[in-house]
């Protein structure tokens, strides 16, 4: 079984994270956690790409992102305008590619124990305006579902984090070459894994 130290996430910094000039800080919030940078780019996706990034899910993803909208729309007392779950999810993703295409974007892996989980943590919810304070949406960005709906547009939310390790390993090929990304030690890595003895003394 590999050490957790091993586990490895996908990070998008969004168009929007992008114009809002918020690279830094982003990067700077995984970096204090201890977590070790091993790939970064600056590109324009292609919408292909984009559609590929969010399908790594295949149609399963599409029926559940449907399901959960048309459910959305019921809380609120609405009918989906869609007639499947499925047809929602292919809106959904339409819009969801266009957004990530929009603009350049910074593509990064990032490795460490439970990157994925700690890394979603401190990025926050899905919908900013839920986020809690202290998470990077919660701090600065304010759109809404309810914003997005009204405009007719996918949430703006300033960053992609993956949302399990499997689903990491089938995103990172979409945006990296593996001689893209760089397996080296880090001097931190000795206090965060390594038996203290002799370290600190």
């Amino acid at each position: 079984m590999a050490h957790p130290k091993t586990e490895r996430t996908l990070v998008i910094i969004k168009p929007d994270g992008i114009q809002r000039s918020l690279i830094g800080e982003i990067i700077k919030r995984y970096e204090q956690v201890g977590f070790k940078l091993q790939g970064m780019k600056l590109l324009v996706p292609t919408s292909d790409q984009a559609t590929a990034h969010y399908m790594v899910g295949g149609e399963e993803w599409l029926e559940t992102v449907g399901t959960k909208a048309a459910a959305a729309y019921e809380k609120k007392g609405l009918k989906s305008p869609f007639a499947t779950p499925r047809e929602n999810g292919l809106a959904i993703l339409a819009a969801n590619a266009k957004y990530l295409s929009a603009g350049p974007v910074v593509a990064m892996v990032w490795q460490g124990a439970h990157v994925v989980e700690i890394i979603r943590k401190i990025t926050g919810g899905t919908e900013p305006r839920g986020s809690d304070v202290g998470t990077i949406r919660g701090d600065y960005m304010l759109d809404s579902y309810m914003m997005a709906d009204t405009d007719g547009r996918s949430i703006r939310n300033l960053i992609h984090a993956s949302g399990t390790a499997e689903e990491a390993e089938k995103e990172i090929p979409i945006w990296f070459d593996d001689k893209d990304i760089f397996d080296y030690r880090h001097i931190q890595e000795k206090i965060l894994y390594e038996d203290l003895n002799g370290i600190l003394g």
